[in-house]
């Protein structure tokens, strides 16, 4: 019997293979290598066109868990032992034989009724259908035959059922006959994935060329998303003469902020105590103790009650942020306004020293919406590193409860003019003991700031509009405590060596710095290298030697006339354009290889993995021809994987995979009690994580389905209901089936995306499963399409799920219906933001329906168990078509179709793991390919 590699792997004691020794016992009492034992699949699971065997007809001893169902259900993988049928060097001849003799006569007699002559259901007629797959314009006709064959949905029920034996027969003559259709129109065919970068390829592209983490790219308009959801296909991203021009204003504006000249500039200091930040707050109190004070003074006993109560109210915490006095107790809350600019600190021309002591503190308590404002007045720096410092530390003595901190920018110009942006990329986790302060630091660039308050230079300190911006220190814990601070410094630009690295990453070093030509020669050779992501000849940096000639003439220093040059190589489609040929000033070298050169597999390799340019060790790879040898590749995949710049891969591919953008336009706050930023945010990032993971792990990407842990913050596992989570990273949580959670069916923010405003919308929730997860997508609806009556007393009575039904009753609507409503109607136990509910208006969730075939899901676990059991095959070849899409940064055709089997196969042969997914697509001879 041959079992999966990871079965093998744990056999021979692996410790990564990815199942269980549970999940091994059970494949094996599947197999039937125990034969007292037994264990029942559920009826669901059962394959309804194959008899039963001895195993699944004795005697059920219990329900395999979903988790066993992951092992049960690979074991029936078709792709475990595919047979490919083998070309030979002459061109190949359908194979019309056979289909006569053998596939015609199962067609004519099954499917010809409904799709024949007398009848044309979904518009198809298969006895009209050319059986010749080479060289026939049918081709995707019979591909949908095989997908619905295949998937149990053709005939339905109530026509009559085709024989197993029957079934085989197509089955195989279709597969076969794709496979070599497939393979032969890939040799005869063309296509293209020549195409411009995206904005975040940009942008990405600029950060790692310059070495800096800015934004640089943010002038440029998003890009569309394609047919099959993703913003980098070849379809969509062409150019025009504005984006050209806009493309080298960026690249200009890039390298200004990489350059620099002259010496390095002052910067101005902050130093704020809160000593000092709360002597604004002092004199407020004493006020009131004044006005008590006179106002009993003819009742002495009266003024001390009096005076009393007031004095203990300034002893008081707060619900928002507040000083204390340590030495008397007093407190006094962290009043912020704009008017008159009477916040603001005035800067220094010199580093205040840090005091070594304090008896003055400022308390952020938790909860939404705490913060402090530190106002800094109008002269905060247009461009450079801004960084900011404090010392912090927690209050509570529990060492398990760690608030974290976040840090926004902004100004208040006016009751109208205000901004206030989030600088701090991650919670910062305030760990510091209560008495044991430490200092916590973020920095980040002020040119990155839009908008700035545009009065800053034009109005006085005062006066109205306030010209002040500031900077805010919010705590962003769910319920770990408060946050205690005695001292913020504020320091801007920072420079800790000058010139910085970025500009010695361009003006390199070299003994021949005084003589400009030869210098500019080896500044530009290095620099085009590394933009055009290969060697440069010498006619090339010849012309920029001779723009850099023109430019030195009208150029104040050469360091601006270097600058000018430059921004034409990071604005030359050398660079901007992900080219299937190699590009030499601009222009295609024709190769009649249809294999990738080793600079251009360099550069898609780091355009799917990175969104960017291969770095000096893929360019080195690629320089010695190394990098096409599968064991260079699989040693670069490997390291690139590992790399932080890996995470551009969860973030991007995932937001188009799942369409994100859906959850980022969702605004339902206002309707939903309890959808706040905080919870919205991390339902955005969870899918995010839970990729990332997996491919650290090389968790199999069944997960998706269903896995038996999520990665949830404290906030997020609120929502869940999931007790002991702290904090507001993002960390493996485990699972159990209580949780009602686990792989992506279950997420909120997915959920939630997929809900109509107060409610669920099982139809959205059931196109989404079909198009993005098993990339089955339904057809479109036809024209004039009845809308559901909610004026109707009978239909606003009936439940969700009963408006449908009513709704799928309409001829017009019943076909579509039927393949969509099954699907999203398991969804009905979450609500409009993914959480499990029971009951809907006091009626009990109904989540149960029957599949096109008559097959029952019962709710969301039947749902995972049909898929699990029934279309591990179809949902792993989905993962590896939509991996493969974005990865070519094209669409897939029927050529590509005998490819992503052989993807796929062998994917399955090593137990899905999502990074041998990667690795497989990165080796295959399609990742290669033109």
């Amino acid at each position: 019997m041959q079992f999966p590699t990871r079965l093998t792997a744990h056999l021979r004691g692996g410790t990564n293979s990815g199942i269980r020794i549970a999940d091994l016992l059970v494949a094996l009492l599947i197999l039937g290598h125990f034969p007292g034992l037994a264990v029942s699949q559920s009826p669901e699971a059962e394959d309804s066109n194959r008899k039963p065997d001895a195993v699944s007809t004795r005697t059920a001893k219990r329900t395999m868990t979903l988790q066993e169902l992951k092992v049960s259900g690979a074991l029936k993988s078709s792709y475990r032992t595919p047979t490919p049928p083998v070309i030979d060097a002459a061109a190949p001849i359908a194979n019309i034989k056979a289909f006569e003799a053998t596939v015609k006569p199962i067609l004519v007699s099954s499917c010809v009724p409904c799709h024949g002559t007398d009848a044309t259901e979904g518009n198809i007629r298969i006895d009209a259908l050319d059986p010749d797959l080479l060289h026939g314009k049918d081709v995707d006709w019979w591909v949908e035959v095989l997908a619905v064959l295949n998937n149990g949905e053709m005939p339905p029920p109530d026509e009559g059922d085709l024989a197993p034996n029957d079934r085989s027969k197509v089955v195989e003559w279709l597969s076969n006959e794709l496979q070599v259709a497939s393979k032969y129109r890939r040799t005869e065919g063309g296509h293209s994935s020549f195409r411009r970068m995206t904005r975040y390829e940009f942008n990405y592209a600029l950060q790692d060329i310059l070495g800096l983490p800015w934004e640089f790219a943010k002038d440029l308009p998003p890009e569309a998303n394609s047919d099959d959801g993703f913003q980098n296909s070849s379809e969509m991203l062409h150019m025009s003469v504005t984006q050209l021009e806009t493309y080298r204003q960026i690249a200009r504006r890039a390298l200004n902020r990489a350059v620099v000249s002259g010496d390095r500039p002052k910067p101005v200091y902050w130093g704020v105590t809160m000593e000092r930040a709360a002597e604004i707050e002092w004199p407020k109190q004493a006020e009131q103790l004044k006005k008590v004070t006179e106002q009993f003074k003819d009742d002495p006993q009266k003024q001390k009650k009096e005076l009393d109560r007031l004095n203990a109210s300034f002893k008081a915490p707060h619900r928002n942020a507040y000083y204390q006095d340590m030495t008397s107790g007093r407190t006094a809350k962290a009043n912020w306004s704009y008017h008159g600019a009477k916040y603001a600190h005035s800067p220094m021309e010199s580093p205040s020293a840090v005091p070594d002591t304090f008896d003055h503190v400022a308390i952020i308590p938790q909860g939404r919406n705490q913060r402090l404002t530190v106002e800094l007045g109008n002269r905060v720096p247009a461009n450079g590193i801004m960084r900011v410092r404090v010392r912090a530390s927690k209050t509570a003595t529990d060492p398990a409860q760690i608030p974290s901190l976040q840090l926004e920018f902004g100004w208040q110009a006016s009751n109208e003019g205000r901004a206030a942006m989030r600088v701090s990329q991650e919670d910062t986790p305030i760990d510091a003991e209560p008495g044991s302060p430490k200092f916590f630091q973020w920095e980040f660039s002020l040119g990155d700031i839009y908008p700035r308050n545009s009065v800053r230079h034009s109005s006085k300190m005062g006066a109205m509009p306030s010209p002040s911006e500031y900077v805010r220190l919010i705590n962003s814990s769910v319920s770990q405590g408060d946050i205690q601070l005695d001292f913020v410094e504020v320091i801007a630009p920072v420079y800790d060596e000058w010139p910085p690295s970025s500009h010695k990453r361009i003006f390199i070093d070299s003994e021949n710095k005084q003589d400009e030509s030869i210098y500019a020669r080896e500044i530009f050779n290095a620099f085009m290298s590394r933009a055009w992501r290969r060697k440069v000849d010498e006619a090339e940096v010849d012309q920029k030697i001779r723009l850099f000639e023109a430019m030195r003439r009208n150029s104040d220093s050469f360091e601006q006339a270097v600058v000018e040059v430059l921004a034409t190589v990071l604005s030359s489609p050398n660079l901007i354009y992900i080219s299937q040929r190699q590009l030499v000033n601009g222009q295609q070298i024709n190769s009649d290889s249809d294999r990738l050169q080793p600079h251009e597999l360099a550069t898609r390799l780091a355009v799917f993995l990175w969104s960017s340019v291969p770095d000096a060790k893929v360019q080195r790879a690629a320089n010695s021809g190394h990098l096409s040898l599968p064991r260079e590749l699989a040693s670069q995949v490997a390291r690139m994987l590992d790399d932080p710049k890996a995470r551009r891969l969860s973030q991007n591919f995932v937001h188009q995979w799942l369409n994100l953008q859906l959850l980022e336009f969702k605004n339902i706050g206002q309707q939903i009690p309890g959808f706040d930023p905080l919870l919205k945010e991390a339902m955005q990032h969870e899918p995010i994580a839970c990729f990332d993971e997996m491919v650290r792990t090389d968790a199999s990407v069944l997960d998706f389905i269903h896995s038996d842990f999520t990665m949830v913050n404290e906030r997020l596992a609120a929502h869940y209901g999931l007790p002991d989570v702290r904090g507001n990273h993002f960390q493996r949580v485990p699972l159990n089936p209580t949780n009602k959670r686990g792989g992506l069916l279950t997420q909120a923010g997915l959920l939630a995306m997929n809900s109509a405003g107060q409610d669920s919308h099982p139809l959205k929730r059931g196109v989404w499963l079909l198009e993005s997860l098993l990339n089955d997508p339904p057809p479109p609806p036809p024209p004039a399409v009845p809308e559901i009556d909610l004026t109707d007393p009978e239909i606003a009575r009936m439940t969700l799920k009963e408006r449908i039904e009513d709704h799928r009753n309409h001829a017009a609507c019943m076909s579509c219906h039927a393949r969509i409503d099954p699907w999203g109607i398991a969804f009905e136990n979450y609500d409009a933001v993914g959480r499990w509910r029971t009951k809907i208006k006091g009626k009990t969730v109904d989540a149960s329906s029957l599949l096109f075939n008559n097959q029952p899901l019962d709710g969301m676990e039947g749902l995972k168990r049909f898929l699990l059991q029934n279309r591990q095959d179809q949902f792993v070849r989905a993962i590896v078509h939509k991996l493969t899409t974005y990865a070519l940064g094209r669409p897939l055709a029927f050529a590509d179709r005998s490819s992503i089997e052989e993807i796929t196969s062998e994917v399955r042969k090593q137990g899905d793991g999502l990074k041998t997914v990667i690795q497989t697509i990165v080796l295959s001879e399609l990742f290669h390919s033109r």
